[in-house]
């Protein structure tokens, strides 16, 4: 009996639950299929070194295909092309990176980081000072999210942007950082962050220092929207690690196939906030699985 397709599934880290629901996506989808994933996760998150140690031990054991996040889109370009030269198609998801690959399944993250700093700028009536929490700089999705954040803001020039700081898409990282703005600045009126788990560390830090703001994230991960029904956050968007992760399984597991899988496939991203927040309350484990042709027309 031949053995099950191999799926081998490059996440960037295990601190952030946006990654676990797409490692468990890729899993579904594959187990439906009849397919096996093996995960590669750097033991220091985002570490992009053990990324490329990685990639040598999954040429070894010679995948079927590749779904790719990586930790560094440029930095990880040659070590995706040694998927390319061996034959193996590559699907790269949530972070876009050039390259000889298969496809490119996420969202549009500068329209995503627009949407959300406007549904801030809103919240503070459209005047008001707030700061930002940026992205690793090495990871495309949070640069793009930045360049949404400058475009909000450039059409509201009463909102000021004091400063910012790399929180690293991590909680403890974005709370350091967050207690250092606060330090700086005696005013604060909103918070802009790349992600939710940095919305989370900038809520720890204003708790610590006994002040209060308005606070955004992205991703809409279950703790999020806890914190958006309690008050505690004003909004996040639907950037789904999951629906992307379990689409670009599927085109993978298309392309093995024989079936066309298209070079973009781009899932869309919703605001979350008190008004429709209660969608989004499913567990992950619980969530259905997109189809192909939810995304894919």
């Amino acid at each position: 009996m031949p053995s099950p397709l191999a799926l081998a599934v490059f996440t960037k880290n295990r601190v952030n639950p946006a990654y676990d629901a797409a490692r468990m996506a890729a899993d579904r989808v594959a187990a439906e299929a009849g397919a096996r994933t093996v995960h590669y996760v750097p033991e220091t998150p985002d570490d992009m070194a053990q990324q490329k140690k990685l990639v040598a031990e999954a040429l070894a054991s010679k995948p079927q295909a590749v779904l790719f996040n990586p930790t560094d889109d440029v930095a990880m370009q040659e070590d995706v092309a040694k998927f390319a030269a061996a034959g193996v198609p590559v699907a790269v998801f949530i972070n876009r990176m050039p390259g000889k690959v298969l496809t490119f399944v996420g969202s549009d993250d500068v329209t995503v980081g627009y949407i959300i700093a406007r549904a801030l700028i809103q919240g503070l009536g459209g005047r008001g000072k707030i700061v930002a929490l940026d992205g690793t700089p090495g990871a495309r999705t949070a640069r793009d999210r930045t360049d949404g954040l400058r475009r909000a803001l450039a059409e509201n020039p009463g909102v000021e942007l004091l400063g910012s700081r790399v929180g690293y898409l991590q909680q403890a990282p974005a709370c350091a950082a967050m207690a250092e703005l606060l330090a700086a600045h005696s005013q604060i009126d909103g918070v802009w962050t790349a992600n939710d788990v940095m919305a989370f560390g900038a809520l720890e830090a204003l708790r610590a220092a006994g002040r209060t703001a308005r606070v955004v994230g992205i991703n809409g991960l279950p703790a999020a929207i806890e914190h958006i029904e309690r008050g505690a956050m004003l909004a996040s968007a639907d950037f789904s690690a999951f629906n992307i992760a379990a689409t670009a399984a599927r085109a993978a597991l298309r392309h093995l196939a024989g079936l066309p899988v298209p070079s973009e496939i781009m899932v869309p991203a919703e605001l979350i906030d008190r008004s429709n927040c209660r969608r989004w309350k499913v567990p992950f484990a619980e969530r259905a699985i997109p189809a192909w042709d939810d995304f894919v027309r």
